[in-house]
């Protein structure tokens, strides 16, 4: 992401529709100040949302942002361009989105492959995360960590906000498999999670 635009996302992260969203990072960032938690894109719908895009975890370039970081489509990133792209391909608005991670933090020195425990020890941010959407629709789950983290929230919390989940693989270049479809698979999760009833 470019500086100006960093700088542009840097001073709306208090818009009215995020800013209760990045009141939840501040507060996951002082439980555990070894944590590096993004903020949520300003650009995206924020609380009006009515898709919740779940990826992995922060990316090792949105670490290196620091402060500056994002969970955002605009990062320099070839996962962030194909996302952008499918998104783009299947006519759902940025407004109607909101990206993030089934763990929203990376652990300092953390770039390790994902632990069912990390994808656990994220549940409750989920919870607190989805009972802020109120206009949520439906979840799209990219790739295998984001539907596992989906399904055992709905299956193991106590109280879950039970929603529609579409299931597509993660946008990365590295995940090789059926690459053709991948894009296809994405826009169609993201048409269908918007459009449906609720």
């Amino acid at each position: 992401m470019d500086t100006a635009l960093t700088s542009s996302k840097t001073q709306r992260v208090r818009d009215p529709h995020v800013a209760p969203l990045n009141r939840l990072v501040e507060s996951w960032r002082s439980a555990d100040t070894r944590r590096f938690v993004p903020w949520f894109d300003p650009d995206d719908g924020g609380v009006n949302a009515r898709v919740l895009v779940l990826l992995e975890r922060p990316a090792p370039s949105t670490v290196a942002a620091g402060s500056k970081g994002f969970s955002s489509e605009d990062n320099a990133s070839a996962s962030s361009r194909a996302f952008r792209a499918a998104r783009m391909a299947a006519g759902v608005d940025r407004g109607d989105i909101l990206r993030w991670n089934i763990v929203p933090w990376v652990s300092t020195g953390s770039l390790s492959p994902l632990r069912i425990a990390e994808i656990d020890e994220a549940r409750d941010a989920l919870h607190v995360l989805l009972c802020a959407l109120p206009r949520l629709r439906g979840i799209v789950a990219l790739g295998s960590a984001a539907l596992a983290g989906s399904m055992r929230y709905l299956t193991l919390h106590d109280g879950p906000v039970v929603l529609p989940v579409f299931a597509a693989p993660h946008p990365s270049p590295a995940n090789a498999a059926r690459r053709a479809e991948r894009p296809i698979r994405i826009a169609n999760a993201l048409r269908r999670a918007r459009d449906c009833s609720g």
